[in-house]
């Protein structure tokens, strides 16, 4: 019927009173991190300590991956023409996709199916991963998540899965993850190491998040860091520079202990 009102089950808004997933907001400020209201928003219940710790973690672990990234490019060339900071952000955003911070879905994806086969068929893990792979490079097919410009290991999927395995949450796709990096490496005849979208992907995959939504994982994470740049631009670069991607060295403080 016309008059029927349309339902949402995310936030409910009266006055003086915010209730989301049906906990007043303000009783949460103070009391839950950031990331463990992500997932409480995103999942409708609070996350284990554990499941929280690893959400925060792979918040940390894209936060900034340096200057020369397209996203950051993007921003900062939006910030050098004068461009607000929403505009900036937003031209950032709409740089990542299947090759820049898009992976996590496509990735995600790869892994769900890798395991459905394999457990609809009953036949080993290994071998559904070789099938697979078989068949998406005869389709001219690139397994996301794999690979990286600059690392030939990448130290944030070593420090995600060795935290997740730490904490009891790496399950059979961080398996399926480690057993595609090993038969593409076999295939390429190079090691084409899990990249930090790939292993984000896998650990969303076992923590049960749909891949519709991976990708938001890689934004979030990424919002302050261009900021971050963005802030940069402004108050240090002249405007309407035109910005060398590769022509830049880095002059912040040496490297330090973590406190």
């Amino acid at each position: 019927m016309a008059d029927e009102k349309w339902k949402t089950a995310i936030t409910d808004v009266k006055p003086d009173k915010i209730v989301m997933r049906g906990y007043p907001l303000d009783e949460l400020l103070g009391r839950i991190s950031f990331a463990q209201a992500i997932y409480l928003v995103l999942k409708g219940e609070f996350p284990s300590p554990e499941v929280g710790k690893l959400i925060d973690a792979i918040f940390v672990s894209s936060i900034d991956h340096g200057a020369s990234p397209p996203s950051i490019l993007a921003a900062r060339t939006v910030a050098s023409t004068g461009g607000e900071l929403n505009s900036a952000i937003a031209a950032g955003v709409l740089a990542i996709s299947r090759f820049h911070g898009g992976a996590i879905e496509e990735g995600q994806r790869l892994f769900m199916e890798i395991a459905k086969r394999a457990a609809e068929s009953g036949v080993d893990e290994k071998k559904v991963v070789k099938d697979v792979l078989d068949e998406m490079k005869a389709e001219g097919k690139r397994a996301s998540g794999f690979g990286h410009r600059l690392h030939t290991k990448d130290p944030r999927t070593l420090k995600l899965f060795s935290l997740a395995e730490e904490l009891g949450l790496a399950g059979k796709h961080v398996r399926i993850a480690r057993a595609v990096e090993k038969v593409l490496g076999e295939q390429m005849g190079k090691v084409l190491p899990i990249n930090v979208d790939g292993a984000i992907a896998a650990l969303l995959c076992d923590l049960g998040f749909p891949a519709e939504i991976g990708n938001a994982f890689f934004i979030i994470s990424r919002v302050p860091g261009m900021v971050a740049h963005i802030h940069e631009e402004r108050t240090r670069m002249k405007p309407m520079r035109k910005i060398d991607p590769e022509n830049f060295e880095y002059d912040g403080p040496p490297e330090r202990s973590v406190p």
